[in-house]
């Protein structure tokens, strides 16, 4: 039980610390955070049998569909910190490491490459964005957070633990 625990705190912790970094990308980089509703929108639209766009934006609006983004998003981050610590067992959790957390982060950007950008009308990884090598790149910095967000949360969670 407590390591499934960790895992929930480990998935949130590091999601929470890629929405600061999203936030974080206007004053830094010039790039506004991601729009969740939109993505609550393309789950909502799946539950009536949609699932590619020519762009989600205009698509029709889904009632729910910002707490539906937002809790798919952090749902998402759960179950890729599940995916770490099966991967490298349960003995991560007690001794975290970077280069695991780091892997698992960066392969995660799979997902939006092959499945939410192409569904969501963007193309495969953003080959249909007006800068795809841009998208392309923040995507992966993103993932890079959120794989540095499950050591740091794992490390966090170990530290209190201990004490």
């Amino acid at each position: 039980m407590n390591d499934l625990i960790s895992i929930i705190g480990i998935g949130i912790g590091a999601t929470a610390l890629t929405d600061l970094w999203g936030l974080a990308r206007r004053p830094l980089l010039g790039v506004p955070p991601p729009d969740y509703g939109l993505v609550g929108r393309w789950f909502a639209h799946m539950m009536h049998g949609r699932f590619r766009h020519e762009a989600i934006a205009r698509a029709s609006a889904m009632r729910g569909e910002g707490l539906l983004g937002w809790s798919a998003h952090y749902l998402i981050g759960i179950v890729y910190a599940a995916l770490l610590v099966l991967w490298q067992g349960p003995v991560w959790l007690r001794q975290p490491t970077l280069a695991p957390a780091l892997v698992i982060g960066i392969a995660t950007a799979a997902a939006p490459f092959l499945l939410m950008q192409p569904g969501m009308g963007a193309g495969i990884a953003a080959s249909r964005m007006p800068r795809p090598w841009h998208a392309r790149i923040q995507t992966l910095l993103m993932h890079t957070v959120f794989g540095l967000g499950l050591y740091a949360s794992a490390a966090g969670i170990r530290l209190l633990s201990a004490a």
